[in-house]
């Protein structure tokens, strides 16, 4: 097993953000995002990560990426070493598989999440008033059921704790109708495209979330695409609704952490190496299943 890497250090670049998993560097008028193995659930950072966790995360977002490009435009400027800037390729051994070079946007500040399935805190929400995100439902709906269309509801940016779901008219309110109208559009088409190719490969796709920014007066798909990491994925071969499914998400982990009761506050603790193991086999699984890639 690898030594996970759980933060960089690039010297001569000027860090940008450090979010729960990526390291964001400045390099001209880009940004060069760094996917580390960290691992965070319920919104906390664990001390030990998944070993090659990032470099899973980065080859999926790029395969999506190229796949959805007739449908929405990315940022994606290079992905690999040789195509790099040479102030970069010093950093090779890190950034190789696991970085990107990216366009610089403004960032709409919402997660744009779809749901085809039932699960999560839509069905806490749905057992409670029979809504998702405040769309009703049909009765008599099990956990993890599939929807009878794919909802978009979209949530908060939040730098600090839980995102919080919110409706299209909030929404609409924060950034205007029309461009919440099209991140609407966007992320459902984006949805429909890579559940039914993810289905041909023996994986469902039970919800995501996408980020989009303005560059040039154009949306465009940014941060990371339909990923573990984003997504619940499923197996079909084993589905069933009524529970919750096997997964070949960080949903392993987080039921590892109810298991023990941990508070879900800081300091989180550390994951026992069977779970490590288990969580970059699942990860690894998923990138195979969808992409052919073995690392």
């Amino acid at each position: 097993m690898s030594k996970p890497i759980l933060s960089t250090d690039l010297k001569d670049l000027k860090l940008f953000k450090r979010g729960k998993v990526r390291d964001v560097y400045e390099v001209g008028d880009n940004l060069l995002i760094v996917a580390t193995d960290r691992i965070s659930a319920f919104d906390v950072v664990f001390p030990n990560g998944i070993p090659d966790k990032g470099k899973v995360l980065n080859q999926i977002s790029l395969f999506w990426f190229n796949f959805l490009k007739d449908i929405a435009p990315n940022h994606i400027v290079a992905a690999e070493i040789k195509d790099y800037p040479a102030s970069l390729r010093k950093y090779a051994d890190i950034l190789d598989k696991r970085s990107m070079l990216v366009k610089k946007t403004e960032v709409i500040p919402f997660e744009c999440v779809v749901r085809g399935y039932l699960s999560g805190s839509a069905y806490k929400e749905y057992k409670e008033k029979g809504t998702a995100c405040g769309v009703t439902l049909p009765r008599g709906m099990l956990e993890s059921a599939k929807l009878p269309q794919s909802l978009f509801t979209p949530s908060t940016k939040e730098e600090h704790g839980h995102d919080i779901n919110v409706d299209e008219n909030f929404m609409a309110k924060k950034i205007g109708k029309e461009l919440m109208a099209l991140t609407k559009k966007l992320s459902l088409e984006i949805y429909n495209k890579a559940a039914a190719y993810a289905l041909t490969k023996g994986i469902i796709i039970a919800d995501t979330k996408f980020e989009f920014g303005i560059y040039h007066d154009k949306v465009i798909l940014i941060d990371e695409a339909l990923t573990p990491d984003s997504s619940r994925f499923w197996p079909q071969a084993t589905y069933e609704p009524g529970g919750s499914p096997a997964s070949y998400d960080k949903q392993f982990v987080r039921d590892y952490l109810e298991s023990i009761r941990w508070n879900k506050q800081p300091p989180a603790p550390e994951l026992p190496e069977d779970v490590v193991r288990k969580t970059e086999n699942k990860y690894k699984d998923a990138l195979r299943e969808l992409t052919g890639i073995i690392l």
